[in-house]
């Protein structure tokens, strides 16, 4: 099989990485997400409150820097943790002069990209 860590084919605006990389907040939670980590963590660690963190985890959704990591709790239910989804990111000019952005993942097992597949399964039904 390739190598999984790749560049980025995500359909991620210029504009969507620069603002989420522009916003203190975003990197706050960026610089708490090296390991997967629930909102009431990133709530706590990051010291902002709960709609700002929601409102922020989509700006970083949107920019694809941060990643949902599903998990089953004890007692049944589903645990949301976010992770940090990007190794670098790469903002270049083009011949054309138009900007492009690349963003280099890490690797990830088979285990993980079925655990994501799951997921996002769970979020449909």
């Amino acid at each position: 099989m390739g190598d999984d860590s790749a560049i980025s084919g995500d359909t991620q605006s210029v504009q969507d990485v620069l603002d989420a990389l522009d916003d203190p907040d975003c990197r706050a939670i960026l610089s708490n997400t090296a390991e997967p980590m629930t909102a009431n963590e990133l709530i706590d660690g990051c010291d902002i409150s709960k709609s700002t963190l929601y409102r922020k985890l989509n700006l970083l959704s949107s920019a694809s820097l941060v990643r949902e990591h599903d998990t089953i709790g004890s007692g049944g239910g589903r645990i949301t943790k976010y992770v940090r989804d990007f190794e670098d990111v790469l903002i270049s000019v083009e011949e054309d002069d138009t900007f492009s952005v690349t963003v280099e993942r890490p690797d990830r097992t088979a285990d993980q990209r079925l655990t994501d597949i799951w997921s996002k399964m769970g979020d449909e039904l």
